[in-house]
């Protein structure tokens, strides 16, 4: 267990205040302000994370309870789902509503890009994130004048199979060098 420190009436583990330190100083922030605000943030919305957690409790009891005195019986899709509206569980589809940002770059408000940043521990994340590589791989191939447009392989407003295939043969060599299997290959 590592040392906790007092930082404005939170208990903060050595190594997190070393590094909070180290960051603000490298960022020009005051650590003691941003300990102080870090700490009003926790005071302000510990009530209310409180609250959310005993009323997830309070769903979750009342929805074993449903089970346990239904247990046996086949499910009626319409009278759970009524339950799960009475309770609160489920609640009314709110109205159609439009969310914008501003100060974007087109680069970033406009064209869909690969996630360059995923948590390691999230599986799905992980794939989705490989996934996305892997198709802008395909689409640098595909799409562009990395592939020349030879006979029979040009680009057109439907997929080409003949420059398809060609894709995924470059694709897998450019694999096979930049990330080789052991005892296999890409293709």
């Amino acid at each position: 267990m590592s040392e906790r420190i007092d930082r404005s009436g939170l208990r903060v583990a050595g190594e997190l205040d070393a590094l909070v330190a180290h960051i603000a100083q490298a960022a020009g922030i005051d650590v003691g302000e941003f300990w102080e605000g870090f700490a009003g943030i926790v005071r302000d919305l510990c009530p209310r994370n409180r609250a959310l957690l005993a009323r997830r409790d309070e769903l979750q009891a009342t929805i074993d309870a449903w089970h346990l005195e239904h247990r046996g019986q086949p499910l009626d899709p319409r009278a759970y789902r009524q339950f799960l509206q009475d309770i609160g569980y489920l609640v009314a589809e709110p109205a159609p509503f439009r969310i914008s940002t501003g100060n974007v770059d087109p680069e970033i408000a406009r064209i869909a890009g690969p996630q360059l940043v995923v948590p390691v521990m999230n599986a799905r994340y992980a794939l989705n994130a490989a996934n996305a590589r892997w198709g802008s791989l395909y689409d640098a191939f595909y799409g562009t004048d990395v592939l020349p447009e030879e006979p029979g392989r040009e680009r057109g407003t439907s997929y080409n199979p003949a420059r398809g295939e060609r894709v995924m043969q470059l694709a897998s060599d450019f694999l096979d060098q930049a990330a080789p299997l052991d005892g296999a290959r890409h293709r």
